[in-house]
């Protein structure tokens, strides 16, 4: 079992890129988590799921054309967080990682995080390859930041 948890805010436009995809993704052996602005509310579903794998999905400010697309060490999660949500991501997952085998960010770069309901064209696009990528599991073929 593979568990899917999008972030962001989507009255932010480009920032609820994880939502949007949370929203539209779906394959077998995956469950799927909107967290929205409050993440760290789905921590007991996680749990119980005993996912072997949990990937994250957000906005994240990496300094790369709109839509880029990268996994996101550990390390590099607060200085790429757009932090639109109540906790860190860094402490969501240091909290969730002696419990779930593998855990992985991936950040999709936003073009605009203005008040606003829906993505950009280049987001959008971003995340409807990212979903073709995780129906495929190519995951773990994305670039790394």
């Amino acid at each position: 079992m593979m568990v899917l948890l999008g972030v962001g805010n989507t009255l932010l436009s480009d920032d609820g890129v994880g939502c949007s995809i949370a929203d539209s993704f779906s394959a077998e052996g995956w469950i799927t988590y909107n967290g929205g602005t409050a993440p760290e509310n789905f921590t007991a579903p996680i749990r119980r799921a005993d996912p072997a794998l949990l990937l994250i999905v957000d906005a994240a400010e990496m300094n790369l054309s709109p839509g880029s697309i990268r996994i996101i060490q550990d390390d590099q999660i607060d200085d790429t967080s757009i932090g639109t949500h109540m906790l860190p991501l860094s402490h969501l997952i240091r909290y969730l990682s002696p419990d779930i085998p593998e855990i992985l960010f991936i950040g999709i770069q936003p073009e605009t995080i203005n008040p606003g309901v829906g993505l950009s064209p280049a987001v959008q696009a971003a995340a409807e390859s990212l979903i073709i990528m995780l129906q495929k599991g190519e995951y773990a073929d994305l670039d790394r930041l």
